[in-house]
């Protein structure tokens, strides 16, 4: 088993090489991971299969089991997902911005790979080449550390991908899935300042919390998500039931899943008429305020926990508020600043809640599940920032470079 220092030392010393790659060699490498991937799907499969038998014997949830599977149309996902991210743009070398000062100097601005990307992820397989994909793309090397439970698979996945890539004559260094799925391997991938650039949490609360408090590396906080729908007095109850069934009910355990609907008192026992049917179909356990529970009487009480909790689950929590000024306070001091959402047919309203909602990404009558890079027209993405430094929002390759000024000039000087 190689140590996690020999790992990222192997990154750094492959960072260079990855830099100076041009557009039709990372596609070619990239093209050739696609492959492979279809080609070892045997192998791939019998490796998840271990980690979902020690899933399942362990007592993990359903909604997370079904994140750790892989089937053969899930592999088959990923290598489309890589070709696709080999079909984008290049951003590298990209001109951001360029002028000639008065002197005659010329200043341009251009992309350029972040270097050396580590990310320490929970129980999806997809995520190894999902990530390792987008860093190459943007020319980065990646150590990649995920959880213990799936192990196998993504040991797998990292082997594939490096006899991939070495065929094409590249760096050993270039992707390195972590194999020690300690606690202690987290812990020091947060400290290796010396060979990582900035360090990316992706999985529930308690991991993003751990890391952005205990790492020495610079971290881009991603995928919290206590994600709201508030039902405003003027929203078409049938249009903010359906919204709240697609935001709770359609994946619950992702980061832009609906965890909490604030209803105004006015519409509160209509609307509730209307969505409570929709939700028992998903067997949805919810949690409400007093004046929820007068409504809903089968709502278990909620506590004070429950408005901050990431359920990843058929949970919801449920608030009757008083109008706009409320809900606009309580998302804002209960949400992560992820993604939210308001129902309603008042222009002022909407406008105001987009303006004074602090999260990535705010919509009006709409689902928070559009938060997503292939949604939103980017492309593959390599999480959800909640962080407003750096990048905000769904991560594509954008945000996995950083620039440089590039100067040039005809004798000047300056005294």
């Amino acid at each position: 088993m190689k140590d996690i220092l020999t790992q990222a030392a192997l990154c750094k010393e492959a960072a260079p090489a990855l830099s100076i790659l041009s557009a039709a060699e990372k596609n070619a490498a990239l093209l050739d991971i696609a492959a492979a991937l279809e080609d070892h799907r045997a192998d791939i499969l019998a490796a998840n299969a271990l980690d979902v038998s020690a899933a399942r014997e362990s007592g993990m949830t359903a909604s997370l089991l079904d994140r750790l599977t892989l089937t053969a149309e899930r592999v088959s996902a990923m290598a489309e997902g890589v070709r696709q991210v080999a079909a984008l743009p290049d951003p590298i070398g990209e001109v951001v911005t360029g002028h000639t000062l008065p002197n005659g100097l010329e200043v341009r601005q251009v992309r350029v790979p972040l270097g050396v990307i580590g990310i320490i992820f929970e129980a999806r397989p997809n995520v190894t080449v999902d990530a390792a994909v987008l860093c190459l793309k943007a020319g980065n090397a990646a150590l990649l550390r995920g959880g213990k439970e799936a192990i196998h698979s993504n040991l797998a996945l990292g082997e594939i991908m490096a006899r991939a890539l070495e065929g094409r004559g590249l760096p050993t260094g270039c992707v390195q899935v972590v194999e020690d799925a300690s606690r202690q391997s987290a812990q020091a991938m947060m400290d290796l300042t010396q060979y990582l650039d900035v360090l990316i949490p992706r999985g529930g609360r308690g991991l993003i919390r751990a890391v952005t408090a205990g790492a020495k590396v610079p971290v881009i906080r991603t995928g919290e998500g206590v994600c709201h729908v508030f039902v405003d007095e003027s929203a078409d109850l049938a249009m903010a039931a359906d919204i709240l069934v697609n935001g709770k009910c359609s994946r619950p355990s992702v980061c832009n899943a609906v965890e909490c609907v604030l209803v105004h008192r006015a519409v509160a026992a209509e609307f509730w008429k209307l969505a409570l049917p929709k939700l028992a179909e998903y067997h949805v356990e919810l949690r409400g305020c007093p004046e929820t529970q007068v409504l809903v009487p089968q709502a278990v009480p909620a506590k004070d926990e429950d408005w901050d909790s990431e359920y990843g689950d058929f949970i919801l929590a449920a608030k009757v508020v008083e109008g706009l000024d409320e809900a606009v306070a309580f998302i804002n001091a209960h949400g992560t600043q992820h993604s939210e959402a308001i129902v309603t047919r008042d222009l002022q309203n909407a406008r105001r809640f987009q303006q004074e909602v602090d999260a990535a990404a705010v919509y009006v009558n709409a689902s928070t599940r559009f938060t997503d890079g292939f949604q939103f027209g980017l492309g593959a993405e390599i999480g959800i920032s909640t962080q407003k430094m750096h990048a905000r929002g769904p991560m594509g390759l954008q945000a996995l470079t950083s620039t440089k000024f590039l100067v040039t000039g005809d004798g000047q000087t300056r005294w």
